[in-house]
């Protein structure tokens, strides 16, 4: 199952561009979002002409596009031994783990090209919200959902939260997945919702 198109949008389709990708046309479920992402600096393409909305969304490119939507304030060196200096994600996991919008694992490392999980994704935009001074106070019940047991500790809260906030859904077979994996697609719709609760905030 995949993350269904807002029916909420701003800003989203009321833009007259055309898309940059071949591989986003106006036939993709995702084709405003993606558009809008990339207009607004969020997100860049795999290549000029390439987004890649299926494929996974790492780590290091979730955090990549939160500091950008941050307006790219400065950081200084990351703490984790896996994040060297002058890659193009260091300035952006730093200024997230000095803010506590992210952590790492236990053994030091960040892990930036592992992808993102759906629930460290929901900690993360949990963390992030609370960053941008939003409200963070829903929760959903997610004992209806038949996997719920399967949430991490650090992530019940904020998958909770995501849910009420109708950032993140269930899937068709009833169940949270939280360790299945998001695409760039399906992440660039989720951070067009985010970005309009944090407008309303």
């Amino acid at each position: 199952a995949t993350v269904k198109t807002p029916h909420f949008t701003t800003f989203v389709i009321t833009h007259g561009y055309g898309s940059d990708f071949f591989d986003v046309n106006l036939r993709r479920w995702c084709y405003n979002e993606v558009n809008a992402a990339h207009e607004n600096g969020w997100f860049k393409g795999l290549t000029a002409t390439k987004f890649g909305p299926d494929d996974g969304m790492t780590r290091a490119m979730l955090v990549q596009v939160l500091y950008r939507m941050s307006g790219s304030k400065a950081a200084s060196t990351a703490q984790f031994t896996d994040v060297a200096d002058g890659k193009w994600y260091a300035e952006a996991i730093a200024w997230a783990s000095e803010n506590g919008i992210v952590n790492g694992f236990t053994d030091g490392r960040f892990q930036p090209d592992t992808l993102i999980t759906r629930q460290q994704l929901a900690a993360i935009l949990f963390r992030y919200t609370e960053y941008r001074g939003a409200d963070t106070a829903g929760r959903t019940d997610r004992s209806r959902f038949s996997d719920s047991a399967a949430v991490a500790d650090y992530a019940r809260d904020a998958l909770a939260w995501a849910v009420s906030a109708g950032l993140l859904q269930g899937r068709s077979d009833g169940t949270l997945d939280p360790s299945g994996s998001a695409t760039r697609a399906q992440t660039a719709v989720i951070l067009q919702r985010l970005e309009t609760l944090l407008e309303k905030n």
